[in-house]
């Protein structure tokens, strides 16, 4: 089972000044071997990445709890945007469609009541899991 099976894993990303930080995210396997996941362009994870794509994976529970005897699976983290985040995007919906059902009423909801909010600011990680 590769680690893009897993539900949930853990991002492990690195701050400049060393500290490292674990991430609960999912997960999905893509068609070139890869694998990715989706967060927001102006995330710390996304920040984090630009600055050193040196990131590790684990697998977890929802809350980010590590599965005992897991392994740690070195990976290099590449931002991605465009038609590139939309094939992420795609698979993310398929593994986890009814929880995206869910994220897009809220979403729909926040539009509503907050219509300021900015633009869609979405985009994907791509993993080369090593």
């Amino acid at each position: 089972m590769s680690i893009a099976d897993e539900k949930y894993v853990v991002l492990t990303t690195t701050r400049r000044n060393g500290q490292t930080v674990p991430t609960p995210v999912w997960i999905v396997s893509l068609p070139d071997g890869s694998a990715g996941f989706t967060t927001d362009l102006t995330s710390g994870k996304v920040k984090r990445i630009r600055n050193n794509a040196a990131v590790t994976l684990q697998p977890c529970s929802m809350r980010g709890t590590v599965t005992p005897g897991s392994a740690v699976v070195q990976a290099t983290a590449t931002v991605v945007t465009g038609a590139e985040a939309d094939t992420v995007k795609a698979a993310i919906n398929r593994k986890y469609w009814a929880m995206t059902k869910l994220l897009g009423i809220g979403s729909l909801l926040r539009k509503v009541f907050r219509p300021k909010s900015p633009s869609n600011t979405s985009c994907a990680v791509r993993l080369h899991i090593s």
